[in-house]
């Protein structure tokens, strides 16, 4: 049997439990979207209306109330993404390089990796069959984690070989590292890999690694405080490619 529909039969055998709880997501996101808009909106009034013999402490009310309101909307997208991921349908899986998906994900963040001094480097990647938004997904999260959890110029190397009826990627920084009592923390939905003051809402990692499961694969990380990271995922492989 090929390993896209093992992971079809996977993904049919987990019941409409994930896509019951992706509807949930969305819908309560659209909602909280909606009501952040107005937040915003009335926001902006107040400040526009604000008059000189306001106190000072007004000003720093709204900022206050427009910082909470990026943030939720920071939130809602992260639970969206991964409402997303967790509706793949192996069935609509292509047979697709995931060195051109690389491509796609360093091309799309060009000019924050430049700004950053950042350099991605590759082995040669395999074909593998997936669905190709989500898996060029994987990358941008995977990269611009690095850059931004990085102090200085980041060196990022990623490369994949056959390990048994699977493909391994690894994705390998020269960061401050983990402690790897969290290396398994990292990837629970809103915990933050706190280093170098980056900010986020901790659901990168989350997103990545529910889509690697969605392909039928396993993600997981190796690292030392001080020494790196490396960022492991499977894909199976596909006897077409």
């Amino acid at each position: 049997m090929a390993p896209h529909h093992r992971a079809e039969i996977e993904y049919r055998e987990r019941g409409t439990g994930d896509k019951d709880l992706s509807d949930l997501l969305q819908r309560a996101c659209h909602d909280l979207k909606t009501s952040l808009r107005a937040i915003e909106a009335h926001a902006q009034l107040l400040g526009r209306n604000r008059q000189p013999v306001d106190p000072p402490v007004m000003e720093q009310h709204l900022e206050f109330i427009a910082g909470g309101a990026a943030r939720i909307g920071q939130i809602t997208d992260g639970l969206v993404s991964y409402a997303i991921a967790l509706q793949i349908e192996p069935a609509a899986f292509q047979l697709i390089s995931m060195e051109v998906l690389l491509r796609t994900a360093l091309a799309k963040h060009r000019g924050e990796l430049r700004e950053h001094g950042a350099e991605v480097t590759n082995g040669e990647l395999p074909r593998v069959a997936g669905n190709p938004d989500r898996l060029t997904q994987i990358f941008e999260i995977l990269v611009l984690n690095s850059v931004r959890h990085h102090s200085g110029a980041a060196r990022i190397h990623i490369t994949a070989g056959k390990s048994g009826e699977h493909w391994l990627f690894a994705v390998r920084d020269d960061g401050p590292g983990i402690d790897r009592n969290h290396l398994e923390t990292i990837f629970k939905p809103f915990k933050r890999w706190d280093s170098n003051g980056a900010k986020g809402v901790g659901m990168g990692l989350t997103i990545c690694r529910a889509i690697v499961e969605r392909h039928g694969g396993e993600m997981w990380a190796e690292s030392e405080t001080g020494k790196g990271a490396v960022f492991f995922f499977t894909l199976p492989a596909d006897r077409g490619a």
